[in-house]
């Protein structure tokens, strides 16, 4: 255990946050673009299709580098069984108190909206739990898997913090662009031995959620904890690449390429799970090495809008699914419909945030942290 504080990552802390309010945006889009959803708008718009696959084809990625980064930051500040308890308790807490709050209210609204209601009894008991799983979970699974991660690394950690001296020395990010390859092809090859032997599995929401979810960012996790020991690795994503610019762009071309004319019976899903592990990588160094440009500074609204992300990130779900469905009907264009909804949504949740702020329950339930009475915003989850 260390008593020192780290230095405060002010651009971490920014991207962080931003990368979780852009669900926002992202969600929104999802109702105007061409992939189907529980509600869509009755024409597709190619621009805001086009920026849903731009943000769904990295973001989470560079999300669980930056958890790693932390979590790892917390793992030499606290003794294990503490670090532990600290990390369940600030994302289980939260995922938790969504499910009965937001999701479950959520699901019950999206039965009525797709005149469901009538077929539930006619699925069998494995189904409805299986359902349930899906819709209950829905936007929360990434907290689910930070729970995975955080066991899993009570020992990967110990690991990593014993050959701290020698482990990414050599690194570069060609180096690591094999690596990540090779981790992407492994894990397609997982999904297609699956799909082949035993597809059913695959529609399992738990497993999917806790097992493939989880497989397939564990590499990011880990890179985020090995930037924290080695500070070479981290400056290779805090100075800006050419390569990875470029090759950002490659994939996601090769993304949407896939997206297009690829089929979900040959090897769509594998392809773009080789993509995005690239992808990801690469825009890390982008998102890095723009966000310690721009945002490596201290302010008091961006400070806020940490503060809130997480809030935000999880009651906008539910009230997206509802300006969908009784809003966007009565707007024609695509492009007023996505700004409004995003002055709704927004607009609703930082309302709702405020009043979470003044009520001691609420505000232990959404940040998992025990309330100081004399503080009126709680710290940033990490």
């Amino acid at each position: 255990m260390t008593n020192q504080p780290a230095k405060r990552e002010y651009f971490l802390d920014s991207i962080r946050a931003w990368l979780m309010l852009l669900g926002i945006p992202f969600h929104i889009s999802l109702i105007y673009s061409s992939h189907i959803w529980h509600v869509n708008s009755s024409a597709p718009s190619w621009s805001l299709t086009l920026f849903n696959d731009a943000v769904h084809a990295f973001r989470m990625q560079v999300f669980f580098v930056i958890s790693g980064y932390f979590s790892y930051m917390l793992y030499l500040r606290y003794p294990l069984k503490r670090w532990w308890v600290v990390r369940v308790e600030r994302v289980g807490i939260p995922m938790l108190t969504a499910i009965p709050l937001l999701t479950l209210p959520q699901f019950i609204m999206l039965q009525y909206v797709k005149n469901k209601t009538a077929e539930w009894h006619t699925l069998s008991a494995y189904d409805k739990f299986n359902t349930l799983g899906w819709e209950l979970i829905s936007h929360l699974w990434f907290l689910l898997v930070l729970v995975v991660l955080t066991t899993i690394c009570i020992g990967l950690f110990k690991k990593i913090k014993n050959s701290a001296a020698h482990i990414a020395g050599n690194i570069s990010l060609g180096k690591l662009s094999l690596i990540f390859l090779l981790l992407g092809i492994a894990y397609a090859a997982i999904r297609r031995v699956i799909f082949i032997f035993a597809p059913e599995i695959l529609r399992d929401a738990l497993f999917n959620f806790a097992v493939m979810q989880t497989l397939f960012y564990t590499p990011f996790f880990l890179l985020g904890a090995v930037a924290f020991v080695n500070p070479r690795l981290k400056a290779l994503f805090t100075t800006p690449s050419p390569w990875c610019m470029v090759g950002s762009l490659v994939t996601f071309a090769a993304y949407l390429l896939n997206q297009r004319y690829g089929s979900g019976d040959a090897w769509m899903y594998e392809t773009e799970y080789v993509i995005t592990m690239l992808l990801g990588l690469w825009m890390v160094n982008v998102v890095f090495s723009f966000g310690h440009r721009l945002l490596n500074f201290q302010s008091a609204r961006v400070t806020y809008f940490v503060n809130a992300s997480l809030f935000i990130y999880l009651v906008h779900h539910p009230l997206t699914l509802l300006y969908g469905a009784w809003i966007t009907p009565h707007i024609d264009s695509n492009l007023l419909g996505f700004i409004a909804g995003l002055i709704f949504v927004v607009g609703i949740a930082v309302l709702l945030y405020e009043v979470h702020l003044r009520i001691p329950l609420l505000r232990f339930l959404f940040s998992g942290k025990p309330q100081n009475k004399e503080t009126r915003t709680e710290a940033p989850v990490r």
